[in-house]
């Protein structure tokens, strides 16, 4: 149990908002596994993560496990327009700070000893899968659509599984999206500078916050036609549902630091559809390689406006007309296990593309949200330790206690996303037209403990 205390201090320090992506607010790296294989993990879902990727998958998690990790992150997003003047934007320094992380916590029924609901296997996650942090100076070109955006909005994600047979297991989960004062600032804020409307001097500091909860749910399968010898999989297929969810937001309008009214908006975050197929060509007691593809339609249509609505009356419109957008993800994963070089431990090689399309058009594109198609290259690799073997040389990976983990592993990936070049025309706030460049890389650390 110390083992998962620590892990969920790990949780307290460390899950925090994610930052801005290719495709506007969604974060999609939420495990080292998985982000090493471009995210293309829903068919395969076998450890923790599950949670998140393909709940079903938590039936093929044995035992108790847990999963911590974070994300570093770094880049800038660089503008220029027609007559020469240019800004440079980053994710709040030149490393994101906090870093976006993740928490996983999964746990057979029958290996609680409850052996009459050993199909049931229950889960807990915390993650930040929707978010930003962007800033501009302050005098920069477009500072009155916005100099910084800020959305650190969390989920917490309980989930149970079912395996109906051996083919098959169903998963269901909440989404519950919200903020905690003691993650950043506990609220939603968007900052700008006046232009001289809506009632608000031309040149004031002008900033809307404000925070609330929502919640969607999840229902997914994975379907495992082919096994080996020894009960693998050979070919599994995940299908994964993600409801839509709206977040309200309340809070305050700010003009020159004093507040002026209340305000409020809706958040709509898109439902999400995914399908995946995962196939093993080699998988025998000594090694393993995985193929897999992903695709997911992501419904940011439902992304209609964010108009602020004021207590005096007024309302502040925010326009965004986002579209519904596919994301392919191809993945692959080579595993050699328990091998002589490296007894006591198994080791994989990953590596994975993601096609990610722009959801935004350009009358409604905000740089503190910026969207840009991109293509993402991913590496990585994982180590398990178990049996006799010593993590980092110095735990033990097998202990005797019931309470000792029987196996510790590590997870690290790299991300480089390859954006195309943007040029955002008849912006409604016509000092957003420009050329738009950005670039960010990104390195995840997970760490897992098995009971």
């Amino acid at each position: 149990m110390s083992w998962i205390l620590c892990s969920m201090v790990m949780v307290v320090v460390f899950l925090l908002p994610s930052n801005t992506s290719a495709q506007a607010i969604r974060f999609q790296p939420q495990g080292a596994a998985a982000a090493g294989q471009g995210n293309a993990f829903a068919a395969q879902a076998d450890d923790a993560s599950a949670i998140h990727f393909n709940p079903a998958g938590l039936t093929q998690v044995d035992g108790v496990q847990s999963i911590a990790g974070s994300n570093l992150m770094g880049g800038s997003i660089q503008y220029k327009n027609q007559a020469g003047l240019d800004t440079r934007g980053d994710l709040g320094g030149s490393i994101s700070s906090p870093p976006p992380s993740h928490f996983y916590l999964s746990a057979n029924l029958g290996a609680l000893g409850a052996s009459t609901f050993s199909p049931v296997t229950l889960g807990l996650g915390f993650t930040s899968p929707f978010g930003s942090n962007t800033r501009y100076p302050v005098g920069g070109p477009f500072n009155t659509a916005v100099t910084s955006v800020a959305l650190q909005l969390i989920d917490i994600k309980p989930t149970v599984a079912y395996k109906l047979n051996d083919q098959l297991a169903i998963g269901v989960g909440a989404d519950i999206y919200t903020f905690a004062s003691f993650l950043g600032q506990g609220h939603a804020e968007q900052k700008q500078v006046g232009a001289g409307v809506f009632g608000i001097p031309a040149g004031a500091s002008v900033e809307f916050n404000g925070n609330g909860t929502g919640a969607g749910a999840n229902v997914s399968l994975l379907y495992t036609p082919l096994r080996n010898g020894d009960g693998k999989p050979l070919a599994s297929i995940g299908l994964v549902y993600r409801t839509q969810a709206v977040v309200p937001l309340s809070g305050s309008l700010l003009v020159n630091g004093a507040k002026v009214a209340d305000a409020s908006t809706n958040l709509v975050l898109p439902q999400i559809y995914t399908g995946a197929i995962a196939i093993w060509p080699v998988r025998t007691s000594e090694q393993e390689w995985k193929l897999e593809v992903d695709v997911e339609y992501v419904g940011w249509k439902s992304n209609r406006d964010l108009d602020v609505h004021l207590s005096s009356g007024g309302v502040i419109p925010q326009p965004q007309q986002w579209k519904t957008v596919p994301v392919v993800a191809i993945g692959t994963e080579y595993k050699w296990l328990n091998p002589a070089w490296l007894p006591h431990w198994d080791v994989a090689l990953r590596s994975g593309y993601t096609r990610t399309e722009n959801p935004v058009p350009d009358t409604t594109f905000n740089p503190g949200t910026p969207s840009l198609s991109s293509n993402t290259l991913s590496m990585g690799a994982g180590f398990l330790c178990k049996g006799q073997g010593r993590f980092l040389g110095m735990v033990p990976c097998g202990g005797a206690s019931a309470l000792s983990p029987k196996g510790i592993g590590l997870d690290v990936a790299f991300q480089e996303w390859f954006y195309e070049s943007r040029a955002v025309t008849g912006n409604l706030n016509p000092t957003v037209d420009g050329t738009y460049h950005a670039y960010i890389h990104l390195g995840t650390v997970s760490i897992k403990f098995m009971f």
